[in-house]
């Protein structure tokens, strides 16, 4: 069954609530995309716990890099599915008056945020070569810099639609 959901006042029937009928597709990629996000945060706050570690005492890397490697891959994973299901629900609904503007600001955020986690990911620091040694220190600050920079863009884009009501 789809969903219908009234929303504001058209233009042509003042008075007359508009009636937009969203697929049953739109709301189980809803789901997915809401359940999806609800582990955002634990999975940030492990990686900045497990990036600040390897910042602080990058001599005791060994096991802790796997870890922060393996959270990466699991915010880029989780980005990826919040990134088709949010996309494809915010093309469904684009003519849906009732909340658009803050739709498409939650999008962009997000997609920007995409942008930055993967520059995060390219500017990875390198202590494995001697070019890599003598520019470490400068690699290290950027790299936390973009981390810092995608997960403020997220949350920022998370909290607009826990606020949308």
């Amino acid at each position: 069954m789809a969903a219908v959901r009234l929303s504001g006042r058209s233009k042509a029937h003042r008075g007359r609530p508009v009636v937009y009928v969203y697929s049953h597709a739109y709301d189980i990629r809803n789901r997915i995309h809401h359940d999806a996000s609800y582990a955002m945060l634990p999975l940030f706050g492990a990686e900045a716990f497990l990036g600040e570690r390897l910042y602080t005492y990058p001599t005791r890397a060994g096991t802790l890099r796997a870890w922060h490697n393996a959270v990466a891959i699991s915010i880029y994973s989780l980005f990826a599915v919040n990134t088709v299901t949010g996309a494809w629900n915010l093309w469904e609904g684009r003519k849906d008056p009732n909340g658009r503007t803050l739709r498409f600001v939650h999008g962009l955020l997000m997609l920007a945020a995409d942008s930055l986690f993967v520059a995060t990911a390219a500017s990875t620091p390198d202590s494995r070569t001697l070019a890599g040694l003598k520019t470490f220190e400068n690699q290290k600050r950027a790299h936390l810099d973009l981390a810092v920079a995608s997960i403020s863009t997220a949350m920022t884009g998370y909290v607009i639609m826990l606020f949308r009501h």
